[in-house]
């Protein structure tokens, strides 16, 4: 098993601060303390600061994205139980912290500017893949290669915009809802003889 680099602990305290705080909620004192690294570790692991480490969260919440949609689809034979299943993970995770833990790519990303050049890049890799990701497993079931790409990026934004909004409401109703259309829309637009 692969031991735990202060570099690791330093990426997954700021994954987590960013789930829960976003990039400027979050202190450098608060970020050691929560990966018990020394003062002085941050800088030496990323020069940059807290935006270089906030690259590497990105990159790695995207990877453990990455893990969980392999995982998804390959536990369903429909892809979209697969994506119901995504969705219902995040509003578990979310109603377990009192509507603390939204997603952290969209809280980071709601909070940078122009001048985060290398923190967009990074969100647009992470949320391109994950488009890409749901496109295939949609293209896989029968859906054209335009529609599975426009209905990726829709579900994106449900999950997104849904999370939001059931965060600051304090309630899972508005993703359930806005779900629950969705996954209607998607079935009655299913292809002549696709598989789900």
């Amino acid at each position: 098993m692969k031991k735990i680099t202060t570099r690791d602990k330093l990426i997954q305290a700021m994954a987590d601060a960013l789930q829960r705080k976003g990039l400027h909620g979050v202190g450098l004192n608060e970020l050691l303390e929560m990966a018990g690294a020394p003062k002085g570790s941050l800088y030496h692991h990323f020069p940059g600061g807290k935006s270089e480490l906030a690259v590497a969260a990105i990159e790695h919440i995207s990877q453990r994205i990455d893990s969980l949609f392999s995982r998804l689809f390959t536990e369903q034979a429909d892809p979209l139980q697969a994506l119901h299943s995504w969705l219902q993970g995040a509003l578990q995770q979310l109603e377990n912290s009192q509507f603390e833990r939204g997603c952290p790519l969209a809280t980071i990303a709601l909070e940078s500017g122009p001048e985060d050049v290398q923190i967009r890049a990074a969100l647009q890799r992470s949320f391109a893949t994950v488009r890409l990701a749901l496109s295939r497993q949609l293209q896989g079931i029968g859906y054209p290669d335009e529609q599975a790409d426009n209905l990726a990026a829709l579900f994106v934004a449900l999950y997104e915009g849904g999370l939001l909004q059931a965060r600051v409401a304090g309630s899972s109703e508005p993703l359930k809802r806005a779900a629950t259309a969705l996954f209607n829309l998607t079935r009655e637009q299913l292809p002549r003889g696709a598989q789900a």
